[in-house]
């Protein structure tokens, strides 16, 4: 259970940066995977070079975060991509976007080959923690500690900030937004950019308890479309309420029978869209 806590703290970072985009620009954003993936990478080179300078192994954790926020800087250049898609059918942004998974695929490629990285013993520099006959790494508490903490802070972000209150009255009626005075172009790159910043720092955070792959960024994006089924597209409750129930039912798929593991997700998702269409929590905007 607390494996797929674990799993739930991380995939909400990625699933909330879907749904902001969603809610915001109406981008059914596919690439979000490979921001994820990106984050992965990066988050081990930046962290074994940090130990190899000498920085202390457990600050880790900081400069984990530090590589998922820096990598949000390809944010602004892919959102001046997706411009000229905005107005267009829903079938030219994922046509768009799941080029850029394939040109972030290669991307990493290039620069990190096809072999797995990982980040060995760094995982279990916090210690352990000893609850019975349960043995739980520190980081895995730690890691759930942030995912809640980031998804408050975001949520505090679109409700008590004037930053929030641009996004929503954006994603409600951009036109009138416009006539108002807001900059739609600057502020839909910002969200974007919040959006990137989301996944990168995700799959960071991830890093440590796994290896950073080539399949995992597509791996993700299915993983990330069931929880936007599940809590609704657009609601930043439901990417919370999706990812807890994909991250759990994963964990202990895999720990009574693996061969349900994606079957189990699955079955969730029709009934769902049976039962619920809209989603659990479906709401126009977050």
């Amino acid at each position: 259970m607390l494996g797929g806590v674990f799993h739930a703290a991380v995939l909400f970072l990625a699933a909330a940066g879907l749904q902001l985009v969603f809610g915001v620009q109406k981008i059914l954003n596919l690439a979000c995977g490979s921001f994820y993936a990106l984050g992965a990478y990066f988050g081990v080179s930046l962290v074994t070079w940090a130990l190899g300078a000498g920085a202390p192994p457990s600050l880790f954790l900081g400069i984990l975060i530090l590589s998922g926020v820096l990598l949000a800087a390809i944010g602004p250049p892919v959102e001046r991509l997706l411009r000229t898609i905005y107005d267009r059918d829903e079938s030219f942004q994922l046509l768009l976007t799941f080029a850029l998974v394939l040109m972030f695929e290669d991307v990493i490629r290039f620069f990190w080959g096809t072999a797995p990285h990982q980040l060995g013993s760094v995982y279990l520099i916090y210690g352990q923690l000893k609850v019975g006959a349960l043995t739980i790494p520190v980081y895995n508490l730690v890691v759930i500690a942030a995912g809640a903490t980031i998804a408050a802070a975001v949520g505090w972000l679109l409700t008590r900030t004037r930053f929030g209150r641009l996004v929503r009255a954006a994603a409600e009626n951009p036109r009138m937004a416009e006539a108002l005075g807001i900059d739609l172009p600057r502020l839909y790159s910002r969200v974007f950019t919040l959006g990137v910043a989301l996944g990168t720092v995700g799959g960071a955070l991830v890093i440590p308890a796994t290896a950073a792959m080539n399949e995992m960024g597509i791996e993700l994006i299915v993983e990330a479309f069931a929880v936007v089924v599940i809590g609704g597209l657009g609601s930043m409750r439901g990417a919370f309420a999706g990812a807890l129930i994909v991250g759990v039912l994963k964990a202990v798929a895999i720990a009574i029978y693996p061969e349900l593991e994606m079957l189990g997700i699955y079955v969730i998702v029709i009934a769902v869209l049976v039962l619920r269409p809209a989603g659990l929590f479906a709401r126009a905007a977050a």
